[in-house]
């Protein structure tokens, strides 16, 4: 089932916007497409041991200390995943990284992070699935789609760089 016809059986139905194919966050901005809503920066992060994994969602221009941030969360030092893990755990392929993902993760190994800097925002700009397109979100369907694929968000303090 794709993902907007999953969303839509969960009484979730944001908007679409498709777009050319965007990877990053300069790209987008290079693009200068004029979207309503929030946009985030997506970080699929591990362990320094590969046994946890988490999705951070944090503003595009925070430059986030992942070092302290490990401190702070009790966890071995934190890096980037490896596309294998990417694929392995949320199905996507680098650039295409979106919370939306978390509904390949049916195992919920993947943990969700929220920046508390995102606590004010609404209508959350995600992938679905395919960095070709730009669904908005709410707040209340994101925390709505979260509850139905078992990944509890944690707001958290993320630290800058």
């Amino acid at each position: 089932m794709d993902i907007m016809t999953q969303l839509a059986s969960w009484q979730i139905r944001p908007p679409l916007i498709e777009h050319p194919p965007l990877f990053t966050c300069d790209e987008a901005d290079r693009l200068l497409l004029d979207r309503p809503g929030t946009r985030l920066k997506n970080l699929f992060l591990r362990d320094n041991y590969g046994r946890r994994h988490a999705l951070l969602l944090t503003p595009p221009s925070k430059q986030v200390d992942l070092k302290a941030l490990s401190i702070q969360l009790g966890w071995s030092r934190l890096g980037f995943a490896s596309t294998d893990r990417l694929q392995r755990y949320l199905g996507v392929a680098p650039g295409h990284v979106s919370v939306l993902a978390l509904v390949n993760d049916t195992e919920q190994a993947v943990e969700l992070w929220l920046d508390n800097d995102l606590r004010e925002a609404d209508d959350f700009h995600c992938h679905p699935l395919r960095n070709t397109a730009t669904v908005l979100l709410s707040k209340i369907d994101l925390l709505h789609f979260t509850e139905h694929t078992g990944h509890p968000p944690q707001w958290i303090d993320v630290p800058q760089r």
